[in-house]
């Protein structure tokens, strides 16, 4: 997995496009932190890549809920309503 800062994305599109679609995902960082993560996906496959990010972010979420409750015993209604908004927002 290859890294690009966002300066790279302004600078040198070709390059990143190229590696994206050898590659299959490339990772976007911005001061030095990964922010944004590309997928190459092909023509008709849109909805379900959405689809499998999605879980993917929901078992995030629940992972750490998780983590949270057994580490506290116990996790109030906000917090479960924050993680839930979070994951929402891609945070």
């Amino acid at each position: 997995m290859k890294f690009y800062t966002v300066r790279d994305l302004r600078t040198t599109p070709k390059t990143l496009w190229d590696n994206l679609a050898n590659d299959g995902e490339v990772v976007i960082t911005n001061n030095g932190k990964p922010t944004a993560l590309l997928f190459d996906i092909a023509n008709d496959d849109l909805e379900e890549v959405l689809k499998a990010v999605r879980q993917a972010k929901a078992m995030i979420a629940f992972n750490s809920l998780q983590a949270k409750a057994a580490k506290k015993g116990y996790i109030s209604d906000e917090e479960i309503e924050d993680e839930i908004k979070k994951a929402r927002k891609g945070e």
